[in-house]
């Protein structure tokens, strides 16, 4: 069972996000009539919670472009290339924070640096703090997740295709999905 707390002085420490229990996931509209689901399977991160002074909470992430994964191989491919993330040159998608603010109960606000493509851009992130447990091996986890949105173009990702009866094969904005589980270092 999960417990929920606002003391949030109970959980300072640094987090490494585990990969096997959160996702790092994005949704685009496809064709204008269907959303395709996509996240990205090799990642890594930090959170560093100061419980005492949440606003001096930071958080690190990195994904690899490579491992993108929309469940078909083809259209991986095609996300790989100078099309879309150009995995090639721009192998990581990174994500720094800047600042945090507790926004009251579990809700937080997390800004920074999300890079794309070589394209660094401000993003806030709303965040909503799933709480936090003890898992059977003894490690203290915390859980948060959260959505935001963001406009491709805007890091370079640009990509299109005109459809015959309108509109266009790929969405502008893309909603970026986090549910995250990280575990407390020792």
């Amino acid at each position: 069972m999960t417990a929920t707390t606002t003391d949030f002085t109970t959980l300072t420490g640094t987090y490494t996000l585990d990969p096997v229990h959160s996702r790092l996931g994005f949704v685009a509209r496809h064709a204008m009539v269907t959303k395709v689901r996509g996240a990205f399977n090799d990642f890594e991160g930090t959170i560093t919670v100061d419980g005492e002074d949440l606003a001096a909470s930071r958080v690190q992430v990195t994904a690899q472009v490579a491992s993108i994964d929309t469940r078909n191989e083809q259209r991986d491919g095609h996300l790989r290339t100078n099309d879309f993330l150009d995995a090639e040159n721009h192998p990581e998608i990174t994500f720094v924070s800047s600042s945090v603010s507790h926004e009251g109960g579990n809700d937080f606000a997390v800004a920074g640096d999300l890079t794309i493509k070589g394209v660094t851009k401000s993003v806030t992130l709303p965040l909503e703090f799933q709480g936090s447990a003890k898992d059977p091996y003894g490690n203290l986890r915390i859980g948060f997740e959260g959505s935001t949105t963001i406009e491709r173009s805007d890091y370079g990702v640009s990509f299109n295709a005109a459809l015959e009866t309108g509109g266009v094969l790929v969405s502008e904005k893309i909603t970026l999905e986090f549910e995250i589980s990280a575990i407390k270092s020792s």
